[in-house]
């Protein structure tokens, strides 16, 4: 598998369970002492450090560090706004479209060599 698409896979998945890890307790856990709360959260970390530590390795191989920091933030942005929607019940706003499009210009400065051939 392409080591581009293979790095994308695995910071997706690592992506999803650390918006869990982080987010997820707000609603599923609201009443639980925030300890609680911290300990279920790490041992959700735990799982997706074991996609993006050989996703940032595999990565490293094809991008810099900084186009993989890019990535994954874009990665987290496209996963994050979902869940906030439909787990969180958040509402839409405008200004995560502002985000994505800050965000679209990041991808565009990072990757302008690769992209121009420069």
């Amino acid at each position: 598998m392409n080591r581009y698409t293979l790095t994308i896979l695995l910071l997706t998945c690592s992506n999803v369970f650390m918006t869990f890890a982080w987010y997820g307790h707000l609603k599923s856990m609201p009443h639980k002492p925030w300890i609680i709360a911290a300990l279920i959260s790490w041992g959700i970390a735990l799982i997706e450090y074991l996609f993006q530590v050989p996703a940032n390795r595999i990565g490293h191989n094809v991008m810099s560090v900084g186009q993989l920091k890019i990535l994954q933030e874009v990665i987290t942005l496209s996963i994050f706004v979902p869940f906030s929607l439909f787990y969180l019940k958040e509402k839409l706003t405008l200004d995560y479209l502002w985000a994505g499009l800050c965000l679209l210009g990041a991808v565009f400065f990072i990757f302008r060599s690769k992209l121009t051939g420069a």
